[in-house]
């Protein structure tokens, strides 16, 4: 399901500006998008940072403010379960992650951030709050929270 949608906004956003030449929501989201992607990459990769593969953010991120489990966090990316390993693998080649042996079920893996990680997630958690805080200042409080409740509402479409 989730690759139909990612098709429906691809399309949606190679088509343009609506009729009444106003940027679809697809791309505008995707703008939004990346205009946190590349604060957050420019910041990473100017504390020394840059080894991170493309993934790596999302996931340092959400480990670390989630403590959701591995899998649920790969499954959000949306990528095959040999690409997610190859991203875990290398995010703890790099030292960004520390695998240990799940207590409660040994068959299981857990990650943790490492202290490489824990950095890492520090600079992506400052630039995601400037962000925030600055469009707080352009756009106000009210206008925040509500783009807030309508992703959440277009999150559960």
């Amino acid at each position: 399901m989730t690759v139909n949608i990612w098709y429906f906004i691809v399309a949606v956003v190679a088509r343009g500006p609506t009729a009444d030449d106003e940027p679809s929501l697809p791309a505008l989201l995707r703008a939004g998008w990346s205009a946190y992607i590349a604060a957050v990459r420019a910041s990473l990769d100017a504390a020394g940072f840059a080894d991170l593969p493309r993934s790596g953010p999302y996931v340092i991120s959400a480990v670390s403010r989630s403590g959701a489990p591995l899998a649920q966090i790969i499954a959000s990316l949306a990528v095959s379960k040999q690409a997610a390993g190859q991203l875990v693998d290398a995010l703890v080649l790099r030292g960004y992650l520390e695998r240990s042996v799940d207590r409660r079920d040994r068959r299981r893996q857990r990650v943790s951030l490492s202290e490489r990680g824990r950095a890492a997630a520090a600079i992506i958690r400052g630039v995601v709050d400037r962000i925030d805080e600055k469009l707080v200042r352009l756009v106000g409080a009210e206008y925040v929270a509500h783009t807030r409740a309508t992703l959440r509402a277009l999150k559960e479409i």
